[in-house]
C-alpha cells in the first residue's frame, strides 16, 4: 500500500502594516531628526566659513554634512540616493574643526583612512628604517605612539576621547622589549602579505600563522593597534578583522561587496554586521530612528515582533560590549542617514559604560575615535528613574554589588557624564538606591510589554536624555 504524502502548501507571505498611532509615537523623534539635520547644516557652514578665513580648503568639510535638511514630518526618504562608501560622509577630525579650543591639533594623534597601497608603502617605510639601523649595527628601535591612560585626551566639543602625541620606543636590543619588538615586526610582515593579496583575515588567522612566536592571541592582537598608529591608518585598513558579533534588522538596505542586502528580509535574527565596513555602499533607509540595544534577548523580542514595521526604525545590537565592526557600522550609517540613535541598556553602571564606548570611544582605540564614535546618543532606557515610574516589582530590582557601586561613582567623575546633568541625576539615583535592573525585567508585565507598551510610550513622550 503506497502512502502518498501531500507536500505542504506554501504559506502566504505575512503583510505588515504601520501601527495606527505611528505618527503620534514617532512625532517627537522626527522632530529630533529634523533638528539634527538643521544643526549639521549650520555646523558645516560655520566650519566652512572658518576654513575660508584661515585659507584652508572649505570643501573638505562642506561635503561632510550634505543632508537635504528635509523639513517634512513623514519620516520617509526611501528614494534618496545616499553617499557610497568611497565618497560618503567624512567624520570630523580635530584638525578639521577650527572651532575647537580645548586642544590643539598638534597635541594629538589621529589616523586617517588609507588605501591598501598607502598602507603597504607605510609598512615598507618602517622596514627600510629597520634595515638601515641593522646595517649600521644598531639593532633596531621602533617609534610608537603611547596608548597609555595618561595619554588620553577628552575633547568636549566633539564629545570623544582622542590620543595624545606622547610617544615611546620599542627596542630589539632591550631584554625587556625584544620579544614585543619581534612580534611587532612579524605582524608587520604578515599584514604586508595580506594587503598584497588584497584579502581580509581574522585576528585568529593572524595568530595561527606563527603560534610559536605569538604563544597567546592577546600578544598578536595587542600589536595591531600599535601598527595602525605607526602607519597612521585605521585598524580596518590593515585588513585584519574580528569575527562577526553584531546584528542589524529593520528598515535599511545597502550593497555589500556587490550583493544587495535588505535588512527587512533577513529572517527573524536579522543580518550579521560585517567586519568589512569599507565594502558597504549605497545605504538607503526610511527609518525615523535607530534603536541601539545592549542585550540580544531584547533585540530578538523586537525582531520577532517586527517592531521596525510598526514604527519604521533600524535595530542594532552588539550583544553586550560593542566590537569594532558594530561601532564602525553605527557611526557610518548615523553620519550618512542623519537620524537619531536611542539607546536601550540595562539600568546598571555597565549599561551606561557601553553607551559611553559607542559615544565617546574606548581608550584602547582613541587614535581612531573619529570613525568609531557616534555622538549624542540618547539614553532611552532602562533608566533608574524608570524603576519607580513603571512600578517595576521589587523582586525584579537587584541589589548592586560593591563593584557596581564603585563603577557608578567612577562614572560620575567622567567628563562626558558631568557635562550632562540629566545623566548625572540618573546615576545619583542608582548609587543612592543601590538598585539595578535588566531590560528583561520588563517581561514581568508580559512577554511583549517592551514592544507593545514600553517603547511606544517612551518614544511618544520623547522620554530620553
Amino acid at each position: 500500500l503506497r502512502i502518498v504524502r501531500e507536500m505542504p502548501k506554501p504559506t502566504a507571505k505575512k503583510q505588515y502594516e504601520l501601527a495606527d498611532d505611528v505618527d503620534e509615537v514617532l512625532g517627537p523623534v522626527r522632530r529630533l531628526r529634523d533638528e539634527m539635520r538643521r544643526k549639521a547644516e549650520e555646523e558645516a557652514k560655520k566650519e566652512a566659513a572658518l576654513s575660508v578665513l584661515s585659507d584652508d580648503d572649505g570643501d573638505k568639510l562642506g561635503s561632510a554634512f550634505n543632508s537635504k535638511g528635509d523639513d517634512s514630518d513623514d519620516g520617509s526618504y526611501q528614494d534618496e540616493k545616499l553617499p557610497a562608501a568611497s565618497s560618503g560622509t567624512k567624520k570630523r577630525r580635530v584638525g578639521d574643526v577650527k572651532s575647537i579650543k580645548s586642544v590643539d591639533a598638534s597635541d594629538i594623534i589621529e589616523v586617517a583612512e588609507m588605501s591598501s597601497t598607502e598602507v603597504l608603502e607605510g609598512i615598507e617605510g618602517v622596514a627600510v628604517k629597520i634595515m638601515h639601523q641593522v646595517l649600521n649595527k644598531q639593532g633596531f628601535t621602533m617609534d610608537i605612539p603611547s596608548r597609555a591612560a595618561s595619554n588620553q585626551i577628552y575633547v568636549p566639543e566633539l564629545d570623544r576621547i582622542v590620543l595624545g602625541n606622547k610617544r615611546g620606543t620599542r627596542s630589539f636590543l632591550s631584554v625587556k622589549e625584544s620579544r614585543k619588538a619581534a612580534i611587532t615586526t612579524r605582524a608587520l610582515q604578515l599584514i604586508h602579505s595580506v594587503l598584497r593579496k588584497r584579502i581580509h583575515i581574522t585576528k585568529r588567522d593572524l595568530f595561527y600563522t606563527d603560534v610559536k612566536l605569538f604563544v597567546d592571541q592577546a600578544e598578536s592582537d595587542g600589536v595591531l593597534d600599535d601598527i595602525a598608529t605607526m602607519i597612521g591608518c585605521t585598524r580596518s585598513n590593515l585588513h585584519v578583522v574580528a569575527s562577526d558579533k553584531g546584528l542589524v534588522v529593520g528598515r535599511i538596505s545597502f550593497v555589500e561587496d556587490g550583493d544587495f542586502i535588505d535588512c527587512t528580509k533577513m529572517g527573524v535574527g536579522g543580518k550579521a554586521i560585517p567586519p568589512y565596513i569599507d565594502k558597504i555602499e549605497d545605504i538607503k533607509s526610511d527609518a525615523a530612528l535607530i534603536l541601539l540595544v545592549e542585550k540580544e534577548a531584547a533585540y530578538m523580542r523586537m525582531a520577532e515582533d517586527r517592531f521596525y514595521h510598526k514604527y519604521p526604525c533600524i535595530i542594532i545590537t552588539a550583544k553586550g560590549q560593542p566590537d569594532v565592526a558594530s561601532r564602525m557600522f553605527l557611526s557610518r550609517i548615523t553620519s550618512e542617514l542623519k537620524i537619531p540613535v536611542l539607546g536601550l541598556v540595562d539600568s546598571d553602571p555597565y549599561g551606561l559604560k557601553i553607551l559611553s564606548v559607542y559615544m565617546s570611544g574606548s581608550k584602547n582605540m582613541s587614535y581612531d575615535s573619529a570613525s568609531l564614535t557616534t555622538p549624542d546618543i540618547k539614553w532611552l532606557g532602562l533608566r533608574p528613574s524608570d524603576l519607580d515610574k513603571y512600578d517595576l516589582p521589587d523582586q525584579c530590582r537587584l541589589d548592586m554589588t560593591e563593584s557596581d557601586i564603585k563603577t557608578g561613582k567612577e562614572l560620575m567623575q567622567e567628563e562626558f557624564i558631568q557635562k550632562n546633568p540629566k545623566w548625572m541625576k540618573e546615576l545619583q539615583i542608582m548609587v543612592k538606591t543601590k538598585k539595578k535592573a535588566e531590560i528583561q525585567a520588563l517581561s514581568s508585565f508580559g512577554f511583549q510589554y517592551v514592544t507593545e507598551e514600553y517603547l511606544p510610550r517612551k518614544i511618544a513622550e520623547g522620554d530620553w536624555i
